[in-house]
């Protein structure tokens, strides 16, 4: 697992290109005894969709020249960082034996695998980048694809997904009766149903991208006898999986009656020898299936991190991993999305009274519903 974040920001303004390089000098800089870069996340600041291609082409180049035989997975997203930065990087590491780290590559596409004393990890990133720009459906149906050649290329299963990130074009948006965002729950759905056979869900994000098309992250794991897999859930919301039809925006698939649902859990916690990992999916100002605060991102920022905090209690925590309580665990990450930019300063100034000395990115992006206001994800590690 991810046993470490850091954010990285430019030192001085510039171009995407520019901030991009100056990252990247820090990253490279930054490289500690004991851990190996895995997962890179580029935040980038782009209205224009051939430059983006472009650009992304160019980052991932570097990335690929930079690192060699070590390069991390990463995803280059058009989700513009606060301000005046055009260019932010969320950077992940584990401290897993170096030796027990390879990137292997599937169709042009690096992706990582760890070997631990809890099992076989796969971070992937970036399937589906730069296709099917304005179809949702080819999009989505392309991205699950090579999710699926990277797990049987390491002998895995849609059953081992632990979490995954969705980042849908222009999610919100209706086409021909159509929302962006149920057409991929649609094509999950699809997918979950052909190739998952277990009971229950992966913890994931689903979250707006500007100019098009679906890109997705994740990490599955094929767990030894150490290793627990458990959803964690929210007492005060509704499993998405169970969000009734009125919640749910535009119309059912041709040939459907109704409409599926987002397939995700709350959280996922995986319990391992040592230190386990709770994956926070996305988290809204949500209670019950309805949105609280609705025009006020103060309060809508709040209600969301008491709903974080319900799910990292750690006496509730500590008897689902050993029936007793748990002194010491923290958060790892937390990523921020934001709908606009001019709020991105009061969400933050709030997460970082919650939260100091965590490392968060913050970032503007549509959330999958019109009157969400803010969506934050997170990564909590935990002493057994």
């Amino acid at each position: 697992m991810i046993g470490k974040y850091l954010i990285f920001k430019p030192g001085t303004e510039g171009n995407v290109g520019d901030e991009w390089r100056q990252c990247l000098k820090k990253i490279i800089y930054k490289r500690e005894k004991g851990f190996r870069l895995i997962k890179l996340n580029v935040f980038i600041d782009l209205t224009d969709y051939n430059i983006f291609l472009k650009t992304s082409k160019e980052i991932g180049r570097t990335v690929k020249e930079a690192f060699g035989n070590e390069c991390p997975t990463f995803n280059i997203t058009v989700h513009p960082p606060e301000k005046p930065w055009k260019v932010c990087v969320e950077a992940g590491y584990t401290d897993v034996d170096p030796s027990d780290v390879v990137t292997n590559v599937w169709n042009s596409i690096p992706y990582v695998v760890c070997l631990t004393d809890s099992g076989k990890e796969v971070w992937a990133a970036g399937l589906g980048s730069g296709l099917f720009q304005s179809d949702t459906r080819s999009a989505a149906e392309a991205a699950f694809n090579q999710m699926k050649g990277i797990l049987e290329n390491e002998g895995m299963s849609f059953n081992h997904l632990v979490r995954q990130w969705n980042y849908i074009g222009n999610i919100l948006e209706i086409k021909d009766g159509y929302q962006n965002y149920q057409v991929f729950n649609e094509v999950r759905s699809e997918f979950y149903q052909k190739y998952r056979t277990i009971h229950g869900y992966p913890a994931a994000t689903g979250i707006g991208l500007k100019l098009g098309g679906v890109t997705i992250d994740f990490c599955a794991v094929l767990p030894n006898e150490a290793v627990l897999i458990k959803p964690v859930d929210n007492p005060n919301q509704v499993n998405a999986y169970e969000y009734g039809q009125q919640v749910l925006r535009g119309m059912p698939c041709e040939g459907m009656s109704v409409k599926h649902p987002p397939q995700f859990e709350r959280a996922l916690l995986l319990t391992r020898k040592v230190k386990s990992t709770l994956f926070i999916s996305g988290t809204a100002s949500i209670l019950g299936q309805d949105t609280i605060g609705i025009d006020d991102v103060e309060r809508q920022t709040i209600v969301t991190i008491e709903n974080i905090n319900k799910l990292t209690d750690q006496k509730r925590i500590g008897q689902m991993i050993s029936g007793t309580d748990i002194d010491w665990g923290q958060f790892i990450l937390l990523r921020v999305y934001v709908k606009k930019t001019e709020d991105i300063l009061q969400v933050k100034k709030i997460c970082m009274e919650k939260y100091p000395e965590i490392p968060q990115a913050f970032v503007e992006s549509d959330i999958c519903r019109d009157n969400l206001l803010v969506e934050i994800e997170a990564e909590f590690l935990i002493n057994n």
